[in-house]
């Protein structure tokens, strides 16, 4: 999408996205290797019974998920930050995972005219419609292409 098809209150949905216990482990393996993300066995006695992905591979299947349907052909170029990032629940081996983009703010920049401002809130949720992943991006796109 391009930056001016933005437009506040415009919902963006893509998925869903099949989370595999392989994907799961590899993460923890590179990224956080804390035990309840890359040991499945000692997982089954933490507090979640089970493995759990990283909160910021959830990130990243978010992101992946985004890319894909709003961002692949886009004036994107950067992003400065997230408002918050908020993990209600956990993501499991098996998960189907589906995002909700809601665009809150789509601008220019008041001083650089060449630059798009679009802020918008992430919103990914598994098969039971259970909150899995919330947060608010700011991106940042280069009008001048």
């Amino acid at each position: 999408m391009k930056f001016a098809e933005f437009l506040p209150g415009m919902v963006i949905t893509a998925g869903p996205y099949k989370v595999l216990e392989a994907e799961v482990l590899q993460f923890a393996k590179s990224y956080d290797p804390q035990w309840f993300h890359a040991d499945p066995v000692a997982a089954t006695k933490g507090r979640f019974g089970g493995l759990i992905a990283s909160g910021w591979h959830t990130c990243g299947i978010a992101m992946r998920l985004l890319a894909d349907v709003a961002l692949h052909d886009s004036e994107s170029f950067a992003s400065p930050g997230l408002a918050y990032v908020k993990w209600p629940h956990p993501v499991r081996p098996g998960d189907a995972l589906t995002v909700r983009a809601t665009v809150l703010e789509a601008r220019v920049a008041r001083s650089q005219p060449s630059m798009g401002i679009l802020r918008w809130r992430w919103q990914m949720h598994n098969a039971l419609d259970v909150a899995v992943l919330d947060l608010e991006a700011t991106s940042l796109f280069d009008l001048s292409k």
